[in-house]
Order: structure tokens, then sequence, then C-alpha cells
């Protein structure tokens, strides 16, 4: 039997499919509450005890901190299963996941000689927290970056700062989007050093959900994914002692250098769940068109040209989307590597639009094959058409990632993915 997650990540090694058999099991628990996941625009909570008594919190976490070993193939396979049942839950996993690289990149820089031996110990002692607490422990971490603040020169700003103070840090500031605000067991945000003025001052902080000075801005009503609790944070002199952080001036870039794709390298799982939701509801479409039939002749309704025709496009759209995201997953899997780094990112640029284009007009087009039957929220063609809308908009739209390839191919540079703003 071929496992959902095949339908994307193919020729699986025997670890890759057993620890996919895994991700198959839970997934008609997160597809039972999905239609109530959305209607409530709330995470479904006892979604992380399933997950995590499945051990799938640390699907990527290397077996000797207490995780499955998997890689960013496991990961794509993942969110695109997890996508196909409900893609809030796979969304906020994903993001969960991705805290992962805070500690398997700052291992990867240690073994690359971009610390000293002085700062070694430190990065150390921060990498092995992160990848205890998400494979050991089982605890969901929540990753907080972006802000509201927007800049010409970088894909990203942050305002938040980090003051020292005796025995730490005090934070500040608001953080716009980060999945499972409310919901994970702990935060890992992203602030600047007070006094830098680039992004050598960014640093990585451990805080607790319920610590002081910790709220939660005012909740989305999203269009979609509605269920991933993606309502940021508000830090008012947030005390972070200095065993949990990672602040070391340049520690940040450093460990980004060794990633193999833009930013921390796994984004590409991330359009996965927009795969997997396009991929579940052409089968869903499909399916509907082969058991209703006409009246009069008894025929499927599927079998009349124009739904022939609708069809066509749907798998164009689908096709296309699945072909752009396994070349991607290609480019940042393969050994040895098929093409540099600088070449891979302006790559993941182009990707991620066309697969959020991809998929949202296969949404609109199965709207078309339902009718006004598939209009109410509660019917897959709705709730996907607005889940992938959320696709075309994520971090930033496709137009903007055709300008950045493009100029990519131009000036053979990259805008830089952080910046801090200007005092």
């Amino acid at each position: 039997m071929k496992l959902t997650g095949e339908q994307l990540v193919e020729r699986m090694t025997d670890a890759e499919r057993e620890r996919a058999r895994i991700v198959e099991s839970v997934l008609p628990v997160l597809r039972e509450q999905a239609v109530q996941v959305d209607r409530e625009g709330e995470f479904h909570r006892d979604h992380v005890r399933t997950l995590s008594e499945a051990g799938l919190l640390g699907l990527i976490i290397p077996e000797e901190y207490g995780g499955m070993g998997g890689g960013l193939r496991d990961l794509a396979a993942a969110t695109f299963a997890m996508g196909s049942a409900c893609p809030s839950t796979a969304l906020a996993y994903f993001f969960h996941c991705s805290a992962a690289s805070r500690g398997l990149l700052a291992l990867g820089a240690i073994d690359a000689d971009l610390f000293d031996k002085d700062d070694e110990p430190v990065v150390r002692q921060f990498a092995e927290k992160v990848l205890f607490t998400m494979g050991r422990d089982r605890k969901w971490l929540a990753n907080f970056a972006s802000e509201s603040i927007k800049s010409e020169k970088a894909a990203i700003t942050i305002n938040t700062t980090a003051t020292p103070v005796e025995g730490g840090f005090r934070l500040n500031g608001v953080k716009s989007f980060g999945c499972a605000t409310g919901v994970a067991d702990q935060y890992l945000v992203t602030a600047n050093l007070d006094g830098y003025k680039d992004a050598s001052g960014l640093c990585t902080f451990f805080i607790e959900r319920d610590a002081d000075g910790v709220s939660e801005r005012e909740r989305w009503d999203a269009l979609g994914m509605r269920g991933t609790a993606t309502h940021g944070l508000i830090l008012e002199n947030v005390f972070v002692a200095a065993d949990e952080a990672l602040a070391i001036p340049g520690a940040f870039a450093r460990c980004m250098q060794v990633s193999r794709g833009s930013f921390v390298g796994n984004q590409l799982a991330s359009l996965a769940v927009y795969a997997g939701a396009a991929w579940s509801l052409y089968n869903a479409t499909i399916n509907m068109l082969t058991e209703k039939t006409f009246a009069d002749t008894g025929k499927p309704i599927g079998t009349s040209p124009m739904h022939q025709q609708l069809i066509g496009e749907m798998l164009v759209d689908l096709e296309s989307a699945m072909l752009w995201l396994r070349r991607q997953l290609e480019l940042e899997t393969s050994e040895p590597p098929l093409l540099d780094k600088q070449a891979v990112v302006q790559r993941w640029r182009l990707c991620k639009g066309q697969v959020a284009e991809h998929g949202f007009r296969l949404a609109m087009t199965a709207l078309k094959c339902a009718g006004t039957s598939g209009t109410s929220n509660s019917m897959p063609y709705a709730r996907t058409l607005r889940d992938m809308a959320m696709a075309l908009v994520q971090a930033f739209p496709a137009e903007r990632g055709r300008l950045m390839a493009a100029q990519m191919e131009i000036t053979e540079s990259e805008q830089p993915q952080f910046g801090v703003k200007a005092s």
C-alpha cells in the first residue's frame, strides 16, 4: 500500500517508509477534527498529545537526542500527509519542526569551524537544549522571528531587542507571526542585541509560554489556515537567563551559513503542507465527479465535456506543483549537491510561488466542479480554497519571489533574509 507521504517523496528508504508509516497512523485523528478546527479558528490542543505520543515532535531530531532520526525528505513527506488531513495542524507542526534548525545548524557550524574554542561550548549547550527538548522531552516549540515592520532591504526586519542585565537579558518587542501561540510548551524568539545596528546582533532565546511579561496578540479571524494559532506575541521586559540564550554576536548568521537552502534550509516542508491539501482536494473532487450521476442518463457527472476540461486543468496544476516541489527537494537533499547554494536559493524563490499559484488554481477549479453545493464552509472545496489563498501571501507573495530570483540572475546576490530596524 502506498503511504500518503509517498505521493510526494518518491523512492523512500526502508527507514523513511517506517517513519512515514507512523505519520500515516495519526492522519485519521487529524482528519476527524479538520472541519471543527476551521470552523472555530482554534488549534486543536489534543493534537499536541497525539503527535507527541507518536514521537513525531522529534521526527527530524537525531536519535542520540531522543528523536526519530529523520531528515528533510521525512519532514516534507510528513507535512504533505498531514496537509492532506488538516492543513492548519500540518502548518503549525512544520513551524515546530523548523525550530530544530536552531540546534542542527548550530552543531553544523561547530563542525565547520565557524566558532572559536571559547564560544563552542556555549553554542553546543544551546543546540543540545533545543534538540533534547524536541526529541527526548517531546515538547512542542513555537518559532518566532517575523514582525510587522517592513524593510525594502530585507525579507524580515527584527525590532525586538534583547538588553543584557545581571544573569541574562530583558526582551521587549512584538512578534506578529508564529504558529502555536499559547499552545507550544516553549517559544524560540529571535531578537537583536541592544546596541547592534545590523544582523550580527541577532540572537535566539528560549522563553517559557507562561513567563512574566509574555502575552498574546489579538487573535486573528483569518481567511484560511484558521487553526494555526498564528497571532503572535507581546514581550514586555521578559527575563531570559543567560543559559537559555544563544547571544554570541554573529552566531545567528554563522549558523545560517551551513544550511542547504534559503535561511534554515527546511522551508520547503511548509509548501508541502499546501501541496498535500491540493492533492487531497483533487482526489475528493474526482470521487465526487465519479459517484454523482446525471438524473436523466445515469452517467457520472465527470463524463461531461465541461467537467473533463476542468479535470484536465486540475491535473496540470497538481502535477506542476508536485514537480516543482520534488525538484526543490532533490536540490536540497542530493549528495553530492547538484547546484551551489546560491542557485538552490534562487530556485527556491521560484518554487515557492509556483507551488502556491498552481495549488490555488486547482482549488478554484475544484470549486467550479462542485458548484453551489461546494460553497459551504464545511465542504473541502471552500475550506481548501481559503487555505490555499494563504499560500499566496505566506512570508511574501509569489511576485516577490520571482523578482528576487530575477535580481539574483543579474546581480548574483540574494537580498538579505534578516535585517534590523534602523534607530
